[in-house]
């Protein structure tokens, strides 16, 4: 069922522990990351991040950089959501009904595009090198369940997936496309027409909408108990991870010896504690990003470029030179062969 425009427009009301959390969480998005060390050289980089991953056990953590190749726009690079979008806050969703009903009428728009992405060659270098026995593990920030699709396993969502919906009221939880179709059938030809005047996907599922569309929209409730108090079956701001989550993320960081951040900002405590817990067990960190990084002051190695282009370099030397033709079986004509070098070409090419 919908709520009235009259409930849509009542202010939030909070409890005072729920706006100590939403506030903290407004702090969190507002947070700049800039630049704490120089980034290495390209060549140098690159050579100490294809050493870690050629001795295998290192453990992967994404951002939403690994997914701008797909379409899905990150949070905080130079065309990051956040110069033009604040994302929703948990305690946006339990207690403002005008915020949610917005943020549904945009989700119900903006998860056209969502859905249709495709993991690109990031998610599939990552998802081949994990098959290889080179990651011990991969752990994602990203919600757009791009890993498991390029075929990683096991994947941990650090912040879930958008593909299913919770209930803040009964805990019910929904498949997402079934409840595509539902908000379909109470909006006919909605998402169609709004698509028109949307703008700029956001990273959260949403796209930026005028209000006057927003009015136009009818909020469904939840399968179970009616109530319209649903969410994505993600982390938001000012929510905690759950602690299953943490246990396997740790058991992870236990079992790993080195630590390669691939492309985020580490902005939210819940990835850059992984760093922080390898940085205290003496293990090497690399970062492959962008831009700067929370990780860059605790990193070895620090490769400040685009992600796809560098783990393709990387996949080169990983997968080392053409094997040399066999030598002749006179010995008397054969002669020693130097060491094969590994060529820097690709790294050249990163610094452009």
């Amino acid at each position: 069922m919908a709520r009235s425009s009259a409930s849509r427009d009542r202010s939030p009301v909070f409890t005072q522990q729920a706006e100590r959390a939403h506030a903290a969480a407004l702090r969190s998005i507002a947070r700049i990351v800039e630049d704490s060390v120089e980034p290495q050289a390209p060549q140098l980089a690159q050579a100490g991040i294809a050493g870690l991953l050629s001795a295998g056990s290192v453990l992967c953590v994404t951002g939403a950089g690994v997914s701008t190749d797909s379409g899905i726009p990150d949070y905080r690079g130079p065309a990051g959501s956040l110069h033009r979008h604040r994302p929703m806050t948990y305690q946006e969703f339990k207690y403002d009904a005008a915020a949610r009903h917005r943020y549904w009428a945009r989700s119900f728009v903006g998860w056209r595009h969502m859905g249709a992405a495709q993991p690109n060659p990031a998610h599939q270098f990552l998802a081949a090198w994990q098959q290889r026995g080179l990651l011990s593990g991969l752990v994602t920030q990203n919600v757009d369940g791009l890993h498991a699709a390029a075929g990683s396993e096991p994947v941990i969502a650090l912040h879930g997936n958008l593909d299913q919906v919770t209930c803040l009221t009964c805990g019910e939880t929904e498949d997402r496309r079934a409840l595509d179709l539902r908000i379909e059938e109470a909006n006919p030809g909605y998402a169609e027409a709004a698509m028109v005047a949307a703008e700029n996907v956001n990273p959260d599922g949403d796209v930026t909408l005028d209000q006057s569309w927003v009015d136009a929209f009818t909020l469904i409730g939840c399968l179970a108990c009616g109530a319209d108090t649903l969410k994505p079956d993600v982390v938001y701001f000012g929510e905690n991870v759950p602690e299953e989550r943490k246990a396997a993320v740790r058991q992870l960081v236990d079992d790993s010896s080195a630590l390669l951040v691939v492309g985020s900002s580490m902005a939210v405590m819940s990835g850059f504690s992984i760093a922080l817990a390898m940085h205290r067990a003496g293990r090497p960190i690399a970062v492959i990003n962008g831009g700067p990084s929370r990780a860059d002051a605790k990193a070895d190695h620090r490769w400040r470029t685009r992600i796809t282009p560098a783990l393709q370099a990387l996949d080169e030397v990983l997968r080392g030179p053409p094997p040399r033709p066999p030598r002749s079986s006179r010995r008397w004509t054969s002669s020693p062969s130097g060491p094969g070098v590994i060529s820097s070409e690709p790294a050249a090419e990163q610094s452009r």
